[in-house]
Order: C-alpha cells, then structure tokens, then sequence
C-alpha cells in the first residue's frame, strides 16, 4: 500500500520560515500531481499548494508569494518552502498524491506559528 510520509512541521515565531518535505513510498509508479492541503479543526480542508506534470504550480491566495511548492530530485518528493509564517498559517499540513487513479493522503505534519 502506497504511504505518504511528511515531515518539517514545527512550531516558529510569526515571520519565520519552515519547510515541509513529503516522500512517496511503496510504489513504482510516478505520482501524476502531489500537493499540499491544510486543515484546522471545524474548518473544511484547504488546498494550499499543487504541482504538476512538468513543474505547473498553483497556490492559495492566501501563500502567494510565501509559500513555494518543487519536486525533489527522489521520485514522488515533494516540499512546501514556507516564509513569513503568520498566526493564520497554524494548522495540519497534509501531503496529497495522485497516483495511477488513487489518491493518495498522508497523516499529516503540525505547524503552529505564534506571535
């Protein structure tokens, strides 16, 4: 069974920096599009970050220009550079995968950013 696999989270001071890594493994097939979503309790899930099939990116309003999605040079990596954290940020950071139809979720990585 494909797992998806995040580290990086943390907790850090408003305005400073993380980044967020996400590997695929138990599989040979190249994901199709991986992506980052967020998620804060009695809020719906939120779409922060995607990349696709040769480096196409899209961003959440909300990050534009502070958050930066790229591949890593492993198959089915990928990672979330995050700047100038603000309170808002706080929330679970899921790593997301489209893999041969299925999608694929990971558990999830905290960041809390305080001010």
């Amino acid at each position: 069974q494909v797992q998806l696999v995040e580290s990086g989270g943390g907790l850090v001071q408003s305005g400073g920096s993380l980044r967020l890594s996400c590997a695929a493994s138990k599989t040979i097939f190249t994901a199709d599009h991986m992506a980052w979503y967020r998620q804060t309790p009695g809020k719906q899930r939120e779409l922060v970050a995607r990349i696709g099939p040769g480096g196409f990116t899209d961003y959440a309003n909300s990050v534009k220009g502070r958050f930066s999605i790229s591949k890593g040079s492993a198959k089915n990596t990928v990672y979330l550079r995050m700047n100038n954290l603000n309170p808002e940020d706080t929330a679970d950071y899921l790593c997301y995968a489209w893999i041969r139809g299925n999608a694929i979720w990971g558990q999830g990585t905290q960041v809390a950013v305080f001010s």
